[in-house]
């Protein structure tokens, strides 16, 4: 079976021990090749399994947020309420979309998004947002630069927990198929979240002091009904904002 990731720091927790059998891919084409059958099951940005009626979520694992996740968040030098321009990751939709909902029902605001060039300065712009491996860089070397973390904005203003990935199979695979990858996936996490010390030392990304912090305490490995819950709600606002056709149930592996 095909089983595509990000090359994140937060995905390697869920890959532990079967690193080799995974494809790596940024956000945007790992979802394309998911969704035109290239790969058989992905650690996909929500925003494909919210936007696309196609898929079986994987139960119980995720990568998630109960407050500030530190890798997803938005640098800015003007007044969040005053923005008018948002340079945006171009690999990301989850977390341009999560931007835009939050600043709508925050703020009252849709300021113009627009993609942020390579190597680009917060100088040259009205503000940034950053995700990913780029965040966790840019978070350790400006530690005084305001930044607003889209993990603790959905928390306080939800109440609920977000949702950045899951698992997802495509639903074309044979049921007996799927059942068979499930637990492999869940014990990877398993393992991983068992291993978290040898992860932080044989990351070369990051000091080891920032990453300890950042596994245990920013970025959460589970999908509980808290997780469910605010993945729902995010579902609900993207099609209120029409960034989705329509809610769909979402069906899970358990």
């Amino acid at each position: 079976m095909r089983i595509g990731a990000v090359p994140y720091l937060n995905v390697r927790p869920l890959i532990y021990g079967i690193e080799h059998e995974i494809i790596l891919l940024e956000p945007g084409p790992l979802a394309d090749r998911l969704r035109t059958g290239e790969l058989d099951v992905g650690l996909v940005p929500v925003a494909e399994v919210l936007a696309h009626d196609a898929y079986d979520i994987l139960d119980g694992v995720a990568i998630a947020a109960r407050g500030a996740v530190e890798s997803v968040f938005v640098v800015h030098r003007e007044p969040l309420p005053a923005l008018r321009r948002v340079a945006v990751s171009p690999v990301s939709r989850t977390s341009v979309w999560l931007l835009r909902v939050l600043l709508k029902r925050r703020f009252g605001i849709a300021p113009e998004f627009y993609p942020r060039p390579p190597g680009a300065k917060l100088s040259e712009h009205e503000a940034m947002l950053l995700i990913g491996d780029d965040a966790l860089w840019y978070a350790q070397r400006n530690p005084t630069q305001a930044r607003w973390d889209l993990g603790q904005a959905w928390v306080e203003t939800t109440g609920l927990p977000f949702v950045f990935a899951v698992w997802a199979f495509r639903r074309e695979i044979p049921r007996a198929e799927m059942m068979s990858v499930a637990p492999r996936l869940r014990r990877a996490c398993a393992e991983g979240l068992a291993h978290l010390e040898d992860i932080v030392q044989n990351a070369s990304e990051s000091e080891p002091s920032f990453l300890r912090r950042y596994y245990r305490q920013c970025v959460w490995y589970e999908l509980g009904e808290g997780e469910i819950a605010g993945l729902r709600r995010f579902q609900e606002w993207l099609a209120e904002e029409g960034l989705i056709p329509a809610c769909h149930d979402l069906r899970f592996i358990p």
